[in-house]
């Protein structure tokens, strides 16, 4: 339940403050080229994705059994843990710059196109954080298939209802929960969380006997650690780790690192980047 109010707490900041924007920056321009029920139409359709998307994994999950169903887990957990990475890198490096690429975008939209424009861009934010909100649950489940829908859904809403409160308190510029201080502790909770899944994962398909162990286990410390611990939820700890599995969690943190010291895009080509 706490990590999926985590995840989607942050999440849906980011969505909010995105609607945000595109809000104040048509309510500015009052032109009549660009209406807030473009705005509404592009948010209902990002939504409308995100539900596409879990609508679509609920059906596979339901179709699938045996090896099969536990490669499909496995590399869904893989792949939330290397989507979620992105999105963090990718504020880590725009998140400064966001309300000036969305404003440019939502200009460049009225000119050319006007409402359907602004409408798929909105739809596109929206929906990619809902798209990472959807592959981070389904993989949270993949990893605690005993924990229950129903405490998902709780965490969920508890998650969305903090998500609203923090909006407001970033709207309004208050100090008790600075942005910079905000997104920057929720990136380094959320890349632990990643490289948890990124483990579970790789341990998935070495139980499948698809990925070698090389060497079973490294070290042993169950003595003081346990995999079902925090650390071993958490982050992807284990007491007994498989070689192969620890090099890519190695490998794993070493990209990560580099991609989160590199310098950005040119400022030209960072819209297009996201």
């Amino acid at each position: 339940m706490g990590n999926a109010t985590f995840i989607v707490w942050r999440e849906s900041v980011e969505a909010i403050l995105i609607i945000a924007i595109l809000y104040s920056w048509i309510q500015a321009r009052g032109d009549g080229r660009i209406r807030l029920r473009h705005l509404w139409l592009g948010v209902a359709g990002g939504i409308g994705l995100a539900v596409a998307l879990a609508a679509a994994m609920l059906g596979f999950h339901s179709r699938l059994a045996g090896a099969t169903l536990e490669a499909f887990q496995a590399s869904i957990m893989i792949v939330a843990a290397l989507l979620v990475t992105h999105m963090v890198v990718w504020m880590r490096h725009h998140g400064r710059t966001l309300k000036r690429d969305l404003e440019s975008g939502l200009a460049r939209a009225a000119e050319e196109t006007g409402g359907l424009s602004a409408a798929l861009l909105a739809a596109i934010a929206v929906g990619r954080e809902g798209a990472e909100t959807v592959l981070f649950l389904y993989g949270i489940v993949a990893e605690n298939p005993d924990g229950g829908w129903v405490d998902l859904m709780l965490g969920a809403a508890f998650g969305a209802g903090l998500a609203a409160m923090t909006a407001v308190l970033f709207m309004k510029g208050s100090r008790l929960l600075p942005q910079r201080v905000f997104f920057r502790i929720s990136e380094v909770l959320l890349l632990l969380l990643a490289s948890g899944l990124l483990v579970s994962g790789l341990e998935g398909f070495l139980n499948l006997e698809w990925l070698p162990p090389l060497v079973e286990p490294v070290w042993d410390s169950g003595a003081v650690l346990e995999d079902n611990g925090l650390l071993g939820t958490f982050a992807g700890s284990r007491a007994r780790p498989a070689l192969s599995v620890l090099g890519l969690w190695l490998l794993y943190w070493a990209a990560t690192l580099w991609l989160l010291r590199r310098k950005p895009a040119p400022a030209g080509k960072r819209w297009s980047a996201a």
